[in-house]
């Protein structure tokens, strides 16, 4: 039986509170881990909430605490497009945030969009491999989403990739979407340092109730598939998204 995630969760009045608060757990996670190991590892992802903080983040009042040169940047998952689609997601956080950064261009990490789906994937899983070498990949911060079927990074309902026991990064064709998807599997996210969850919006009321309260079905909402083996998983919800949750908003 899989143990229930340990995790913290943090209510914040509105959008812009919640983003605020994740910009400033951003620096201070990017702090320690710098001080400890010399670098930090931040996974994004896309959607409009993250959107929100990139654009934060590129701002001299948050931006400039950051040590850009020692941050190192990979995705969760990416849309099988053109890397300057609008729907890419590194072309987003690039539009909204890396443009606007000194970050050195070797610290950003892709997902390859110009292979077959299959062979971007097993690149991708070499590609963090590499950076990592002898050690685990452990990556520092993760941030996920949520969407209102449960799924986050690209771990939709019904697929196996939820249950993915040795691959690091796999490729699914989602026939609703007609589109390919490349994403990081549990066996990779469930290793983090800390992983944060974005949720904002009462669109997301009844999933966030159903995900974090309700019974433990990842197969139908891989969400909950989410549980750190050592270390601190928080999901910062707006007071829209936490309205239905029983423990109440603070």
């Amino acid at each position: 039986m899989t143990k229930s995630p340990t995790y913290k969760l943090e209510v914040f009045p509105t959008e812009e509170a919640l983003i605020m608060a994740a910009a400033e757990h951003v620096i201070s996670i990017a702090e320690k881990s710098i001080a400890v190991t010399g670098r930090f590892t931040l996974s994004l992802s896309g959607g409009q909430t993250p959107g929100n903080l990139f654009k934060l983040l590129a701002k001299p009042k948050y931006g400039d605490r950051m040590v850009w040169e020692k941050t190192f940047i990979f995705w969760g998952d990416e849309r099988f497009v053109p890397s300057d689609d609008k729907q890419n997601n590194a072309n987003m956080a690039r539009t909204l945030l890396l443009d606007h950064i000194k970050i050195p261009p070797k610290n950003i990490h892709p997902v390859p969009v110009d292979l077959a789906a299959g062979e971007a994937a097993k690149k991708y899983e070499t590609i963090i491999k590499t950076f990592f070498g002898k050690d685990t990949p452990r990556f520092d911060l993760v941030f996920l989403g949520l969407g209102e079927n449960g799924h986050t990074a690209s771990l939709f309902p019904g697929t196996d990739v939820v249950f993915e026991k040795t691959r690091l990064v796999r490729d699914i064709y989602l026939e609703e979407q007609h589109m390919f998807r490349i994403t990081m599997t549990p066996v990779l996210i469930n290793k983090a340092h800390n992983i944060i969850f974005l949720v904002a919006g009462e669109n997301k009321a009844t999933i966030l109730k159903t995900v974090l309260e309700g019974p433990h079905q990842p197969d139908n909402y891989p969400a909950q598939i989410i549980n750190l083996e050592n270390g601190h998983l928080y999901w910062m919800v707006d007071k829209k998204a936490a309205s239905l949750l029983a423990a109440g908003i603070k």
